[in-house]
């Protein structure tokens, strides 16, 4: 009778989830629809094996699915999760992590009957050999994983017992623990990974707070509640709360606002050009006609939106220091964050290291000096005879309007900007291959260390090997980065990375735009949806309650 009743309620859930996913036409709510949180990632999916959660869009997915050693809360804080407690010995150099003896992976037959729960038969316990074998895929050159990086400063990790994972770092680390907070450090199976080779992207297999049911590319996606979740509230209440989670992929963010504002989806993130004056006033205040309906979360955001040059360019503008710094001194951030942003975000005038992280200083960067930018072009033109000094800006549609308007403010100093508007794919490998002279991109932190940051420009990961698409490379910076790696004095250590960041200013191979800000945009029946500076999106804790007629 009870596996009756659950095929009966299985099969009305999945009625449900097609109708209010994959046809978001009526406004009327199924029966269980409160059940089903419903969001649209207008970016596509890339991949849900974490090994490639490289991407925000990816990351969302994949956090839902996979869990790690730790994790880290909306303040930033790591925490426990597969690992129940850890020991940091050796002068900071080996961790020892206890595993929990509760955690299971989703269910799949080729578990077979490895279990050691009774009433099942298709899943079994992760151990700390899981732990050792997703490390070293994350190795392995030839799944050529783009987070292998993460394991650079480890020496050696292994199984000591099924319930103790050790790793030794080749030196101390202090933002090591959150670092492993990363997808890439999730636990997969081995059997379920070999199995399915590379389609192990559409058929993930994990531990996380859903299971994967189907997915479209490009057209929809489905998870469902897993039954078998360790987790519980503050009540002793198994997590998650929901049913399921139902994902679209309209492409223009302008309908996924239009879906959101009908109440055909759960949940909006960002603040997009085409709904801005639409949904807040111009303080960034929500719009009263909302009011009734939508909750506003806003926070810090651990994300420097930025213009970089690439520095090994033979382009005569790009090589001149006066002509980046006039970029950096020829546009007023705050009345582009006014016009362009409803007041959401925090004008760049620091450096790269974002308002909020240790090592942040608001004195280092560049101010609007419209007067000095004309000086420096004119320089510029006097030494090299060039008369009509031109440069091309490369960005993907949805930063089109900064970009204009930087292109104007810069017309007035005299130096000429062409635009050239690419999707977001291709900018991504242009950028990765030295192909854009200057491009338009974004940092969102990994873990909530300023180090992250300023890994951009350490020589040693001059891109596609690394993250520093500028190959801007200083002796003195590279000497600096590595001595912040051995100071294990917390304020010596954000005293370095000022520096490294006032050396970066002064060399001027990036133009910090803003520091963003997180804004989320909420039906009023969700609750449970927090927000943090990297802007993970958590859904285990996430309730909905059934609308009134």
């Amino acid at each position: 009778m009870l596996k009756l009743v659950r095929f009966l309620f299985n099969s009305l859930l999945f009625g449900v989830l097609f109708l209010m996913t994959f046809s978001c036409t009526s406004k009327e709510s199924a029966p269980l629809d409160h059940l089903v949180f419903r969001y649209n990632e207008h970016k596509n999916i890339g991949s849900l094996d974490p090994a490639f959660s490289k991407d925000l869009a990816d990351i969302w997915a994949t956090n839902q699915l996979f869990n790690g050693l730790v994790q880290m809360d909306d303040e930033l804080n790591v925490k426990p999760s597969i690992a129940k407690h850890w020991s940091i010995t050796d002068s900071a150099k080996t961790y020892t992590f206890t595993l929990r003896d509760d955690v299971f992976f989703h269910k799949h037959e080729l578990f077979g009957t490895k279990t050691s729960l009774s009433n099942q038969d298709s899943t079994r316990l992760v151990t700390a050999s899981d732990f050792e074998y997703s490390f070293n895929r994350l190795r392995n050159k030839a799944i050529a994983s783009p987070g292998s990086w993460v394991l650079n400063k480890v020496e050696d990790f292994s199984a000591i017992n099924d319930s103790t994972f050790q790793i030794k770092l080749k030196q101390a680390f202090p933002a090591f623990l959150g670092l492993l907070t990363m997808k890439y450090c999730s636990v997969v199976p081995k059997e379920i990974v070999e199995h399915y080779g590379n389609d192990f992207r559409s058929h993930p297999i994990g531990t996380g707070p859903f299971k994967f049911k189907r997915w479209e590319e490009n057209l929809k996606l489905v998870f469902r509640r897993n039954n078998n979740y360790f987790e519980t509230d503050s009540l002793n209440q198994q997590l998650p709360y929901l049913e399921a989670v139902a994902i679209t992929f309209l492409p223009d963010k302008q309908s996924e606002f239009l879906q959101f504002a009908q109440g055909n989806i759960d949940f909006v993130s960002g603040l997009d050009g085409s709904y801005k004056d639409e949904i807040l006033t111009t303080v960034g205040q929500l719009k009263s006609n909302y009011t009734a309906d939508v909750n506003m979360i806003r926070g810090p955001y651990l994300n420097t939106e930025y213009l970089a040059f690439f520095m090994e360019s033979e382009v005569s503008t790009i090589q001149s220091l006066k002509l980046r710094k006039a970029i950096n001194v020829g546009f007023d951030r705050n009345k582009m964050m006014m016009y362009l942003r409803n007041g959401i975000g925090i004008p760049a005038n620091g450096g790269f290291i974002p308002k909020g992280l240790p090592g942040f200083d608001a004195t280092i960067g560049f101010n609007y000096q419209p007067d000095l930018a004309k000086q420096l072009v004119s320089e510029f033109k006097a030494e090299t005879g060039i008369k009509n000094p031109e440069i091309t800006l490369t960005t993907t549609s949805n930063y089109l309007s900064f970009c204009e308007f930087i292109q104007r403010e810069l017309q007035k100093t005299g130096l000429m900007v062409s635009i050239d508007v690419i999707p977001p794919s291709s900018l991504k490998d242009a950028k990765a291959n030295g192909q854009v002279d200057f491009f338009r991109a974004s940092w969102i932190a990994d873990y909530p260390d300023a180090e992250n940051y300023l890994s951009l420009y350490y020589s040693k990961n001059f891109a596609p090997n690394g993250p520093n698409y500028t190959h801007f490379k200083n002796d003195a910076f590279d000497d600096m980065y590595e001595a912040a790696y051995l100071e294990t004095d917390y304020n010596k250590r954000i005293e370095l990375y000022t520096k490294m960041d006032s050396l970066l200013m002064a060399s001027a191979p990036v133009v910090p735009m803003f520091y963003d800000e997180v804004v989320r945009f909420t039906r009023k029946n969700v609750t449970g949806l927090g927000i943090n500076a990297t802007n993970l999106l958590e859904l285990k804790s996430v309730k909905k309650s059934e609308l009134k007629n």
